[in-house]
């Protein structure tokens, strides 16, 4: 069977399950005793097993099995929680993840070696007395040596398959033997494992399931599973599988087993066979469920939504070819209008529908925080909020990259270290805030931080060592300026060059990179108190309100989030200052911006009195001098495509009404 047809599932679910993971592992460093938190790391481990092995992804399946083994003697109580464990499973996350990394993108696991994680979880796993390593001192000889016995399930087995009997299911010992002339008896096991997990659930396995992976058996082996399926069911379905000589399926005597044995917190195992019996019941329906359901990522109610506004739509279009016919006016106009109705509707429908929450962005920098902090022997706390604020997919992602080097160079160059902190009268922990919220058709994104703050004299004084500027033009500079500086390429304040930063890289691809997405930074600080990025995005990158103007008989679109005002001036009252035209504009100095000349169309004769578009790029404001001004047109943003990627000015096409083509400025690139 081609498994490449559920390689999209299998990495789509594959990263769900280690974020999932992640995020654990994160609470289970503050809270060593939380079982609840063991279990859910066990139940991703298991799952990505299972999921790595029907994959035929070996690095990845042998890496959770041992995770999971030692997950199993943690929440048994057999060993604690302690920094060296939590940082092992971190460093297995770690390569778990750069494993589904490479199989998004080259469809194999890659060079990434393992085994030294393997060798240390076995190490850890060997130090312990428990029932699993007994197993290993089975011989291959034959299948009745094979064989469990009570003394062989430890009691997590004893437990789940007491309380199976106890919930209607059936626990089973199923005996496999592979025919002699079988070429790939690993491939074989893994196929009936699959088949035998597709509706029950595997308590153990003799051999261990690594011992079966590496074919470190002769030609049988034994599990023990609870199912809902009956004795018949299973021998008919693995005698079916090729290659399998025979197979014998034995009921559990659990009235054998003393009530000694039975001591374990019942909860798990409750939960364990509920899991079960979730999964026999989406098995026993596959035939009428949806296996990719869960890869749409849409709310169900969105899409009803949508699925509403296209039979109005379609609705319209009969009645309106039924007014074609009789050609009365009145009726048109009205049809018109019902359609203008729908068609905003389904706009809104479908943007909707294009939102996901930047949740899916923020989840990663906990993680990178943590390492960061004790890389650099700093204590960060990280305060989140706003996740659930929505932004086009485009934007989400876009914007991961940018929030990397701000949180970095926060926790870098911003928070202090803990003495200069007591010193300076603060906590010892520094603290970093993202935080997310709307504000009208934009989303707002800031990264705060209770640092030192930026010294605009030392970055003067930065820049002036660099080159970027002369002493002369440093004294000119506002503080406001002196922190623009910042974002000039290769400029950086660290005193010296580390891992995180001091090579002149980092704010000035976060500003390239939020350019590019229409977006724009601007910076908050305060001496002593600390910095605040705040990034300002647009809500959607594909279909925008704005305003359309005319320069001679070229028609450009200004998106209409950037324009303030529209208000006329006389080209008596502009001046020059320093070779930039300028006007007094209520009480502020205005620059003046001609778009003929930057856009190179041919210029107008000027007139007494002149046009001006007010846009604003954060807190600064400029008047774009337009010939004529068409209206607000609601407008799609098509791609210049890329050869003309890049175009400076300009940030992309749209095509009106008309069929004319129409180039959208790019505002942060005027100013």
């Amino acid at each position: 069977m081609d498994m490449n047809q559920y390689m999209d599932v299998f990495i789509e679910e594959a990263k769900e399950h280690l974020l999932s993971m992640n995020e654990s592992l994160l609470e289970l460093e503050k809270s060593p005793k939380d079982k609840s938190l063991l279990n859910q790391i066990f139940r991703v481990s298991h799952t990505l097993k299972g999921m790595a092995a029907t994959m035929g992804f070996s690095k990845l399946a042998s890496l959770t099995h041992e995770m999971e083994n030692l997950l199993h003697i943690i929440r048994n109580g057999e060993i604690v929680v302690s920094a060296e464990i939590i940082d092992l499973l971190f460093e297995c996350f770690d390569a778990l993840e750069e494993y589904v990394t490479n199989i998004s993108s080259t469809g194999n696991e890659g060079d990434l070696d393992s085994k030294h994680l393997v060798q240390t979880l076995n190490d850890i796993l060997n130090g312990k007395d428990i029932a699993a390593t007994s197993n290993k001192d089975l011989t291959d000889d034959s299948m009745q040596d094979k064989n469990f016995s009570n003394s062989n399930y430890n009691i997590y087995v004893l437990n789940i398959l007491k309380k199976a009997k106890e919930k209607d299911l059936h626990a089973f010992e199923v005996d496999v033997v592979i025919s002699n002339d079988c070429m790939l008896k690993a491939a074989r096991a893994f196929i009936v494992f699959n088949k035998l997990e597709s509706y029950s659930e595997i308590i153990q396995s003799n051999p261990p399931v690594e011992d079966i992976e590496d074919e470190k058996f002769d030609k049988g082996f034994s599990v023990v599973l609870v199912s809902k399926a009956s004795k018949q069911e299973i021998e008919k379905d693995i005698i079916s599988i090729s290659e399998i000589e025979s197979v014998e399926v034995k009921d559990i005597n659990l009235d054998a087993f003393e009530e000694s044995a039975v001591e374990i917190i019942e909860d798990e195992v409750d939960e364990a066979l509920d899991d079960n019996n979730l999964k026999v019941q989406s098995t026993e329906n596959k035939k009428t469920s949806n296996r990719f359901g869960k890869t749409v990522r849409v709310d169900i109610d969105r899409l009803d939504n949508l699925m509403n506004l296209v039979s109005e739509l379609i609705i319209i279009k009969t009645r309106m070819e039924d007014i074609g016919e009789s050609s009365r006016k009145q009726n048109m106009n009205e049809a018109i209008e019902y359609l203008e109705r729908i068609t905003t509707s389904l706009h809104d429908a479908v943007m909707k529908v294009r939102m996901v929450p930047i949740e899916r962005v923020f989840n990663r920098f906990p993680r990178m925080v943590r390492d960061l902090s004790k890389e650099l022997g700093k204590e960060i706390n990280l305060e989140m909020s706003g996740e659930e604020t929505e932004v086009d997919r485009t934007v989400i992602d876009e914007i991961g990259d940018p929030l990397i080097h701000l949180i970095r160079n926060s926790i870098d160059h911003g928070i202090e270290c803990p003495e200069k902190r007591i010193k300076a009268g603060k906590n010892e922990a520094g603290t970093v805030k993202l935080v997310a919220y709307p504000d009208g058709q934009n989303v707002v994104i800031e990264v705060e931080d209770d640092g030192k703050g930026i010294d605009s004299e030392k970055i003067k004084q930065n820049a002036i060592n660099k080159g970027l500027i002369s002493k002369a033009e440093a004294k000119e500079l506002s503080s406001e300026e002196a922190i623009e500086l910042l974002f000039k390429a290769g400029f950086s304040t660290a005193e010296k060059v580390s891992d995180i930063s001091g090579r002149g890289v980092g704010l000035d691809v976060v500003k390239t990179k939020i350019e590019s997405i229409s977006g724009f930074v601007e910076v908050e600080t305060t001496i002593g108190k600390g910095s605040k990025f705040i990034i300002r995005l647009p809500l959607t990158l594909a279909i925008i309100q704005a305003l359309l103007i005319n320069l001679k008989d070229e028609i450009y679109a200004i998106p209409l989030s950037s324009v303030g005002e529209i208000s006329p001036i006389s080209s008596k009252d502009i001046k020059k200052v320093q070779g930039q035209e300028v006007v007094l504009y209520r009480n502020k100095t205005l620059p003046i911006i001609r778009l003929c000349n930057m856009l190179g169309v041919e210029q107008t004769e000027d007139s007494d009195e002149l046009i001006a578009v007010i846009v604003r790029k954060g807190d600064k404001e400029a008047g774009l001098i337009v010939d004529n001004l068409i209206g607000q047109q609601e407008i799609v943003i098509k791609s210049l495509g890329k050869y003309l990627s890049g175009t400076k000015y300009i940030a992309g096409a749209t095509i009106l009404g008309n069929g004319t083509i129409s180039l959208i400025l790019d505002v942060n690139s005027l100013f």
